[in-house]
Parts: structure tokens; sequence; C-alpha cells
């Protein structure tokens, strides 16, 4: 039990501030979110990246859909891709009208998710305690490919200490 209280909200060591500077900052002035935070509101909950992922293989239906990501609710499915819609990543187009269904695909901007979602997989796979996880690799060669960043007006790859950090422009 916490002193005070049975909560953690009732312990109030006088330390509050010092380990959150923004403690102090008034309820009315709304944090700057983060390109990460960004990012997370969008896709981080636990079956959206697994959506964009089916949908990476091309249009699919609703019922395809449900059938391929196995054990979500059709609540949370067709929620979901209504998030997705509304953010510009899911395209949904009617393939009848009564009842009405949809078929749904990635718009260019969810296409663009492909290349963090190969690099998630990537690290799950190499997490996974499966000694056997494979990495992407070059297919000419078959050696194992690494991420790096490239800056196309100066046509060269860049180190993690030139990138400096990630924020809006």
């Amino acid at each position: 039990m916490w002193p005070g209280g049975n909560t953690l909200a009732a312990y109030d060591d006088g330390m509050t501030e010092a380990r959150n500077p923004r403690a102090h900052v008034p309820a009315s002035v709304p944090p700057v979110p983060s390109p990460l935070q960004e990012a997370v509101v969008r896709v981080g909950d636990r079956w959206t990246l697994l959506i964009v992922e089916a949908l990476l293989q091309g249009p699919r239906r609703f019922n395809e859909l449900a059938e391929e990501l196995r054990g979500i609710a059709s609540n949370i499915l067709s929620q979901r891709l209504k998030e997705l819609e509304r953010w510009g990543l899911v395209v949904a187009t009617p393939y009848s009208e009564r009842p009405p269904r949809f078929a749904y695909q990635l718009s260019a901007a969810g296409r663009e998710l492909a290349g963090a979602l190969r690099l998630l997989a990537q690290w799950g796979a190499q997490r996974s305690g499966d000694g056997d996880a494979e990495s992407l690799q070059h297919l000419e060669c078959g050696t194992p490919l690494e991420t790096r960043w490239y800056c196309p007006t100066c046509a060269r790859m860049v180190e993690d200490r030139e990138a400096g950090d990630l924020h809006f422009a």
C-alpha cells in the first residue's frame, strides 16, 4: 500500500516535477506531438499493422481480411478499416450496394509503410527465439541486407550521427 492511500496517484514524495518536467505545464497547453507519437496514434495498436501487411498483397474484401487475421473481432476490423481510410492509408471501393460491401486497398501513403513493416518484421524475427529466423537478403549474392540512411541531394549514404533528430519540417 502506498503512503496516504491505496493508489499510486495518492503517493507524492515531492519529486513529481523533478521526475516529470511537464508536471507543471497547465492542462490547457496541449503537448507537442513527436513524429513517433503521430505514427503510433495511426498504426500503433494490436491490429492495424497486421491489416496493412495483409493489404500489401493487394485488395481484400472484409471477409478475406477477417479470415486472414484470425482472432480479430469483426467490429474491431471494421473500426480499424474506417480509421485507416480516414487517415488516408486505405481506400474503400464499393463492390455491392445492397448490402453495402467494400474492397479495401492501400493508398500510396499506406504502401509507404511497407519498408517500416519489413524492418519491424526483421526485428521481431531476430528476437523471436527462433535461431533460424531469416533476414532480408540480397537476391543476387545472398548477403543479409542492412538499413542505411541515404541523402538523394548529396547522392550518398549518411551516418546516424549526420542525420540529426527526427522532427517535423
